[in-house]
């Protein structure tokens, strides 16, 4: 029960940042303020305090990362293979980067820490760290690649190794392997300031949700929707079950791989030759979804 409790807490707020948008209070430009807030100064400070102070055999292992990767390679092919045949070129590699770019930093860890708890935070800032080394290169040279655009691949992936959240993990990291502590006032400040990751990234993100109204293949969001949410998640329990993972870090993958399609999917369509369109529907439709199937992930696992 507490779990739905949780979840129906994370929905309301998703759905105050839908309603304030709606209304005109979180306009485009306090948007991306809150955004600002959440990727420059939450969100690093949850990863950071998730790991400087766990061991790092605790954290990091050859399981972990190449079960990881295993799940993201399995996931790719699957997605290929199924939307391969779409003749818009916009759908199809909108239809494949969203089957597998999860939203691993605004809901993901966020979602990890407040109901698996600390020990699963760090294991799940770990899998946001492989996420960005992973999805985000993929997605855009998926896009460039598939739609032809006229971009600059190493323009658009500087922004990795310069990401805060990353940035934040290789120090949380460092700090970990090296034995380093940090004073009692700013552990204490960073936790209160790592609190707010995940009301205000659920603020963004509802704030970020929208439908257009067009000609939309609804099918083919069903198909992302049901691969994005339901067999990613389960080829994560499939893999980390065979690999005998400890099971709360078992848990922490599952969810963090069970997160919708990034927001940020729609922002990469939109600048590098996808559908748009197609890429908000499924967005919001992934989104929407994943709080049941979370609920039953969380149940089952947690």
């Amino acid at each position: 029960m507490e779990v739905f409790v949780r979840l129906g807490y994370l929905l309301a707020i998703l759905g105050i940042g839908v309603g304030a948008r709606q209304v005109g209070v979180l306009t485009e430009r306090r948007t991306e303020w809150l955004n600002g807030v959440a990727f420059y100064v939450a969100l690093p400070a949850l990863v950071f305090s998730s790991t400087y102070d766990r061991a790092l055999s605790e954290l990091v292992s050859p399981a972990l990362v190449g079960g990881v990767l295993l799940v993201f390679a399995t996931v790719v092919g699957l997605a290929w293979l199924l939307h391969r045949r779409r003749a818009s070129r916009g759908r199809r590699s909108v239809a494949l980067v969203q089957s597998y770019h999860s939203n691993l930093g605004f809901l993901g860890l966020p979602l990890v820490e407040a109901t698996l708890g600390g020990a699963a935070s760090g294991t799940a800032a770990v899998v946001l760290g492989i996420g960005v080394l992973v999805q985000t290169p993929l997605t855009v040279l998926s896009l460039i690649a598939i739609n032809d655009a006229d971009a600059d691949a190493a323009e658009e992936l500087r922004g990795v190794v310069t990401n805060p959240v990353l940035i934040a993990l290789v120090v949380g990291l460092s700090f970990s392997t090296l034995g380093l502590g940090v004073p009692g006032a700013v552990a204490t400040g960073l936790g209160s300031v790592s609190e707010l990751a995940l009301p205000v990234a659920l603020l963004c993100v509802g704030a970020s949700l929208q439908v257009v109204d067009a000609d939309l293949d609804y099918g083919l969001t069903g198909s992302v929707v049901a691969m994005k949410i339901g067999l990613m998640p389960a080829v994560a329990w499939v893999v980390f079950t065979l690999l005998a993972v400890d099971a709360t870090a078992a848990a922490a993958v599952v969810v963090m791989l069970g997160m919708p399609s990034a927001v940020s999917t729609y922002v990469y369509a939109t600048e590098l030759g996808g559908d748009a369109q197609l890429a908000s529907l499924n967005v919001f439709a992934t989104t929407l979804a994943s709080l049941g199937t979370v609920a039953v992930i969380l149940h089952v696992m947690g």
